[in-house]
This record gives C-alpha cells, structure tokens and sequence, in this order.
C-alpha cells in the first residue's frame, strides 16, 4: 500500500507533468485502480502508461479502462501480463469504441483467445476504433476462429498500421481469413505471424500484400503531395489573376466616371434644347390659339353668309312657288324624303296662278341673286383657298417638329445601343433619359391631343349651331308660308341690309387676310428659329460621336488586354490539363499493378488449392494405410494370442 499512495502523491504533486508513467510489476489494488481512472477520467496530460504484470483483477481492470474511455491525452498503453478474461476483453472493446487518443495498445501474454465472447467484443471494438495504430497481441492463444474475427474487424478498421501475432495457434485456416482481408485494408503495413504454424506460401502472399500496401501509400503521398503543389499555384495564378482583375475593374470604374460626366454635360445640353423646344411649342401653341380663333371668324362668316344665303333661298321659295322651293330644297338638303317633294309638288299645283302674277318681279330677283351667289362664291373660294393655305404650313411646321424630334430620338437610340454594347451599367442612365425625354414627348402629345379634342369641341359646337340654325329654319318655313305677303313687301328692305352685310363680311375677310400675312411672318421666324436649333444639335451630335470613337478606341484597348489574359489563362489551362494527364497516368499505372497483384494472388490461391486437394489425397492415403496397418497388427494381436492361449505340445500328443 505505501508504494502505491506514494506513486498517486508523485502523480498528483507533478500535476501531470510526466510523459510516461511506468507501474509495472507493481500490486495495484482495486483502490488504486480507482483513483488512477478518476485521474486518468480528469484529463491528467500523460502520454505513456505501463501496467505490465501488475496482477489486476476485473474490477481493478474495469475502473481503470473506464477512465481511459473519456481519457485524450494518453496515446500509449501497456498491459502485458495481466490476465484480463472476459471481462477484461469487454472493457478494452469499450475502450477502443470511445478512446479516440490511444495510438499503440499492449496486450502480450493475457490469454484472450480462450474466452471467445470476450475476444469477439474486443474485435468489434477494433473495428469501430479509426484512431489506433499499433497493436501487440503476442502469447495471447489466438486460434483460428479468433483470427477469423480480427479478420473481419481489419476489413472495417482503416487505421491500423501494425499488428504483433507472433506465439499463437492460427494454423492455416486463421491465416487464410487474414491474407483475404489484406485484400480490402489497405492501412496496415507490418503483419507478424511467426510461431503459428502458417505455411510459408501464405506468409509470402501476406508479405507481398504488405509490400503491396505500402508502395500505395507512398505513390498516394507522393500525389498528395504533387496535388498540393499544383493547389499552390492554381491560388498563385488566382491571385494574380484577382489582381488583375481589379486593375481591370478600376480602370472600368473610371471610364464610367468620365462617362458620367459627359452623360450628364449632355443631360444638361439636351436639357437646355428641350427648354428652348418647350418655348417653340408655346409659340406655336399660342399661334394655334390664333389659327383657331381666325377659324371661329371664319365659322362665323361662314355662317352669317349661309343665313343670309338661306333668307335669299326662302326669298326665292316665297316669290317662285313650290317648284322653286323644291329646287332649293335639293340644292341645301339633298336628303329630304319623297314625302315632302309629293306635299311640294301639290303646293306646285296649288301656287300656279300666283307664280304667272310674279314671274317678273323673280326674274329680276334672280338675277340680282345670281350676280350675289357668284361674289358669294368667290368669297367662298377666297377663304377655302386661305383656311388651306394656314392649315398647310401649320401642318408643314408640325412635320419639321416631328422630323426634328424623330432625329432626337433616333440620334438618343443610337448612343443608347452603343452604350449598351459597351458597358451594361450605363444602360440604366440612358434608359432613364429615354424615359424623360418619352414622358416630355408624351406630355406635349397630350397637350395636343387636348387642343384637338378643344377643335373637336368647337366644331361639335358648330355643328349643333347649325342644327339649330336649321330647326329656326324649318320654323321661319313654315312661318314664311304664312306670311308670304307681308314679306313681298319688306323684300327691298332686306336686300339693302344684305347689301350692307356683304360689305361688313368682305371688310372681315380683309382683315383676316391680314392676320394670315402675320402668321406667316411669325412661322418664318419660327422656321428660321427652328434651323438654328437644328445646327446647334448637329454641333452636339458631332461632339458626341467624336466621344463614342474615343470610348470605342478605349474599349478596343481594354478587349485586346483581355484576349492577351485569356491567352494566359488558356496557357496555363493547357499546364493543368498535362498535370491532370500525368496524374490519370499515375492512377491507371495504380490500377494496373493493383491487377497484376491481383491475378498474382489468383494464381498463388489455385496454386494453393491444388497443393491442398493433394495434401488431402495424401492424407486420405495415409488414413488408408493406417487402417490397413490397423487391421494387419489386429491379426496379429489375434494370431498371437490365439497362440499364446492354446494347450502344450505334449497335451496335444497325447490326445492325438
């Protein structure tokens, strides 16, 4: 016991500080197991622990494992000489299942091959366990089955690199179950089986597998290593390339810096065209205003003129009959019904007598009425020719202000598709000029769709004067027919006042001659106001075309740069396609030793076969020679006793 506390103060005091702790050939009770896993539970930093020969017993053994478990500093284990059992087996394969820090384990002369649950635990356990690497199982009974199992828990293991069987009972079934599981490990580098009755072919063939598995894992390092080199320089190249890249972008960045402050030099160009376009339109809007008011005078004349022509038909209906009031009918209404040329027809018949009696006094009544119809024909004429004169070069400017914004909009389009080839961000500022530029079109559309639905209105008004004036027509008809005497009578008077309304109506039309001229004076100053204009925009559309070949000089630039990197880049793809080629080159030299090795083993296994079938051939011979022999020695046996049993020659003679 005072050993014992005296190790656990020393343990304690150096709080961990040893690398290795060596208890072997030491009496550890269960109490000092105990405390040692509490330590070891505690994350006490000891790299090596030796307990070979200590005598311990299961629970002893169980405590201790247990704190190894949770235990990840220790990464040497010596338990040689102790004796575990089962219980010993179960808490190791425990242990290999959580411990993730062991990475060479001891266990010489425990005998764990006679207890076989025990065994298959501890098994399992390796199998489960990735982190192991060294493993001594020497002088433990290891039999055939017991191989088997370990067979099968290195197909699941892909860590271990050494394992000690040497002084076991393997035998030749054992020793098969390891070669075929050297066929799917391919960690473990060092195997030793002496002392376990295993042919020599076998230990061949598993020494040829080692060999096999270490010339992988030094080509597998080899190319993990030239894969690392080739990652160095692929991040090498990428930084460069980063760099270059930015420069690129940084470069771009300025060029769409100076950009924008051509953008918004010609925003500001394009803004001031704009109000002096919106000045033009308001003079031509407030000759339009003017242009409509002369229209209204003429819709006026016009009307006056149609009265008066009206009074003179109904004049001519009241002295001439239903015959001539049928011939005006048709000459102003050519839509009137069959209805009223019957009722006509019949006031013809009636009125006769009266039109003999007047017949003179309307002849000359049609003549002075003719000779007013042709002046007021001329007039007529007169006006038409000057309404179509104004209407003509109001429509001819219109068309020179959509030319002229049509070659805005087209010269616009021009630079937007240009700089949309170019660089994709600057086509949201030119979109956004469009945009303007489209709404401030749409709004003056809107102004002139409104001043023609104003026009619209007024002829709407017109023509519901003239429907009413039509109505007080039909009415002072049916009044006229009435009053037909009393209007013979007044006839003289309202042909002075026509007289005197036809010159009030060409002193109107003298001055709205006049106001014409004017407005053709102003639309000559327009006209000239608009050449202006136009220059100035060709002066801006030169500057902007001398621009956009500076830009497309600077892109030329900017693209034979980046064919140049691209060729770079296609360069150094070409290195990486050749070191890509070299390492398939390696993979498949792999895989064809891999087959050579294996149809090797084929071989040697048929080779093995057969020297098996012919041991069996012979041992069912020696089998039979035994049996032969057997019964020969039985015969024998018999013979002799027969003989030895039998009477005695005088006994014999005697009774002979």
């Amino acid at each position: 016991a005072a050993p014992q506390e005296s190790v656990l103060r020393g343990l304690r005091e150096a709080g961990g500080a040893r690398a290795r702790l060596d208890l072997s050939a030491q009496g550890l009770s269960v109490q000092t197991c105990g405390a040692l896993g509490r330590l070891l539970a505690g994350a006490a930093p000891l790299a090596a622990l030796a307990l070979g020969d200590c005598g311990l017993s299961e629970e002893g053994i169980k405590l201790l494992l247990h704190g190894l478990c949770s235990n990840s500093t220790v990464k040497s284990l010596d338990l040689k000489g102790n004796n575990l059992r089962t219980v010993g087996a179960e808490a190791l394969g425990k242990l290999l299942r959580q411990n993730k820090s062991i990475r060479s384990l001891t266990l010489e002369w425990n005998s764990l091959g006679m207890w076989e649950e025990g065994f298959s635990f501890f098994c399992q356990g390796l199998g489960a366990n990735n982190f192991l690497q060294q493993l001594d199982l020497r002088n433990n009974q290891i039999n055939h089955q017991g191989a088997a199992e370990l067979a099968v828990a290195l197909t699941q293991n892909t860590s271990l690199q050494e394992l000690d069987l040497r002084w076991n009972n393997i035998g030749l079934l054992g020793s098969r179950a390891l070669l075929n599981c050297l066929h799917r490990n391919k960690t473990l580098k060092r195997l030793e089986l002496a002392g376990n009755n295993v042919p020599s072919d076998i230990l061949k063939a598993v020494e040829q597998a080692l060999d096999h598995n270490q010339d992988r894992e030094t080509i597998l390092s080899e190319a993990k290593n030239q894969v690392c080199i080739l990652n160095k320089e692929v991040l090498s190249l990428k930084d460069e390339k980063n760099k270059q890249f930015l420069d690129f972008m940084d470069t771009i960045d300025k060029q769409k810096e100076e950009k924008a402050k051509s953008e918004r030099m010609s925003a500001v160009r394009v803004g001031q065209l704009q109000e002096v376009l919106d000045e033009q339109h308001s003079i031509m809007n407030s000759l339009k205003a003017k242009l409509q008011m002369t229209e209204a005078a003429l819709a006026l004349s016009e009307q006056k003129v149609h009265n008066l022509g009206e009074l003179l038909n109904a004049m001519k209906q009241e002295q001439t009959s239903a015959a001539e009031c049928h011939f005006r009918e048709l000459q102003q209404q050519k839509q009137e019904s069959a209805d009223r040329e019957g009722k006509l027809l019949h006031d013809l018949s009636a009125a006769s007598g009266k039109n003999l009696l007047l017949r003179n006094q309307v002849d000359e009544l049609e003549r002075k009425c003719k000779v007013q119809q042709d002046q007021l024909f001329q007039v007529k004429q007169d006006l038409a020719n000057t309404t179509a004169e104004l209407k003509l070069r109001a429509v001819q400017a219109e068309e020179r202000l959509d030319m002229e914004k049509r070659r805005f909009k087209q010269s616009l389009e021009d630079m937007e598709s240009l700089r949309v080839k170019e660089v994709d961000r600057m086509t949201q500022h030119i979109e956004a000029s469009e945009r303007s530029m489209q709404d401030r079109i749409q709004r003056l559309e809107t102004i002139r769709i409104s001043l023609e639905g104003e026009l619209s209105q007024v002829k709407a008004a017109a023509l519901a004067e003239r429907g009413q004036a039509e109505e007080e027509l039909i009415k002072a008809r049916s009044q006229a027919r009435l009053e037909e005497q009393q209007r013979l009578e007044h006839l003289e008077e309202k042909l002075q006042l026509m007289t005197e309304s036809w010159d009030e109506a060409q002193n109107c039309c003298l001055k709205q001659k006049e106001m014409v001229a004017e407005a053709q004076a102003r639309a000559k100053q327009l006209s000239l106001h608009a050449d202006g204009l136009r220059r100035r925009l060709e002066e801006l559309q030169q500057d902007l075309n001398s621009k956009e070949e500076e830009k497309v000089t600077e892109v030329n630039k900017v693209k034979v740069e980046l064919q140049e990197q691209i060729g770079h880049l296609k360069a150094e793809r070409t290195a990486q396609d050749g070191l890509r080629e070299k390492i398939a080159a390696l993979e498949r030299q792999l895989k064809a030793l891999s087959s050579s090795h294996r149809e090797a083993l084929l071989d040697k296994e048929g080779e093995i076969s057969l020297l098996l079938e012919k041991l069996r051939m012979k041992e069912a011979e020696i089998s039979r020679v035994r049996e032969e022999e057997a019964q020969r020695a039985s015969f024998l046996q018999n013979a002799i006793m027969a003989y030895v049993q039998g009477p005695p020659l005088g006994t014999h003679s005697s009774r002979k």
